[in-house]
């Protein structure tokens, strides 16, 4: 018997903030912005709150010449993961600024803004 989807209103809600990396020479990958930004939210929020959380890193919509980025992240914790960005200051060794340019519920208005 195939189990029945849940309803859009029982759905858990998602946010999709769009971040820009201040560095003095651009970064290498995207794999370790990832690794920071994870790091970090593990820092925060501990296990059960990352699992929560669920912030999901968008690898296909990182631009490594403007690093500009989206992450998708649960609505509830939209405001958690600002704080996280801007205490993440470490990537590869190299210092960095994390500032987040915008936060949508709609990924193509997220895409707009980066």
């Amino acid at each position: 018997m195939k189990t029945k989807p849940l309803l859009p209103s029982l759905r858990e809600k998602k946010r999709y903030l769009v971040f820009q990396i201040l560095s003095r020479s651009p970064l290498k990958s995207s794999e370790s912005v990832i690794k920071s930004i994870y790091s970090g939210c593990l820092k925060f929020f501990g296990e059960l709150g990352f699992a929560k959380a669920a912030p999901m890193f968008l690898k296909d919509k990182y631009n490594p010449k403007s690093q500009k980025g989206i992450i998708k992240i649960n609505n509830k914790y939209i405001n958690h993961l600002k704080a996280i960005l801007t205490l993440v200051n470490k990537v590869d060794k190299q210092d960095v600024i994390i500032s987040s340019l915008g936060v949508s519920g709609i990924l193509k208005k997220a895409e707009k803004i980066i």
